[in-house]
């Protein structure tokens, strides 16, 4: 089984779980909060458990840092929602795995009694086709507002746009993975292996 949870993205001189926002959250459970390798410039990720991220933290945080961040909800590693936030308030959305978010946003027909005997028909089939065909007219505007968060950010302007809508529509990978990618392909430095404490 994948991972289900968030991976919260911002810069901070200071380790992200500092942040105030997140003083609600028991020790215990700040325990099990993993960081990723962190990317040069102050850039940090850290992954939570589904259950531990509220919607109204996203703000708290990019008050805090003082600098735009993100935060993707990932549904078994099959799939994403990134959400980013600049300190303006412009905000973008994208979805990561469009098949696997179109077979779960699909409408379901009203008398369907087992969702598992419709998954596979030639209904459902077409009611994904459907869906992700809705999803894919969000794209061009997903990659603009990521690549102008990206901006805001301070992050130089090398990507093309036609490069994110290529990912934003990309198919069969870890959804975390994706995440990474995404945030590469818009500029930020690759994450690096920290160097030991002295």
């Amino acid at each position: 089984m994948g991972f289900s949870g968030h991976l919260v993205f911002a810069r901070s001189k200071r380790p992200l779980l500092e942040a105030p926002v997140f003083d609600s959250i028991s020790q215990e459970l700040k325990d099990t909060v993993r960081a990723w390798w962190p990317r040069p410039g102050g850039w940090q990720t850290l992954q939570f458990d589904h259950g531990l991220w509220e919607d109204g933290y996203l703000s708290a945080l990019v008050g805090w840092t003082g600098a735009p961040a993100c935060v993707a909800d990932v549904f078994d590693s099959d799939m994403a929602l990134v959400v980013g936030l600049g300190t303006n308030g412009q905000c973008w959305r994208a979805w990561l795995n469009l098949d696997n978010a179109a077979a779960l946003l699909s409408e379901e027909p009203e008398d369907l009694d087992d969702a598992g005997l419709w998954v596979g028909t030639p209904g459902f089939n077409e009611a994904v086709r459907r869906k992700r065909a809705d999803l894919e007219v969000d794209v061009p505007a997903s990659a603009e507002g990521a690549l102008v968060w990206a901006a805001a950010a301070g992050i130089p302007a090398t990507a093309q746009q036609s490069g994110i809508e290529e990912l934003l529509c990309s198919r069969g990978a870890f959804a975390e993975d994706l995440f990474s990618v995404l945030l590469e392909q818009l500029g930020f430095p690759r994450a690096a292996q920290p160097s030991p404490e002295s």
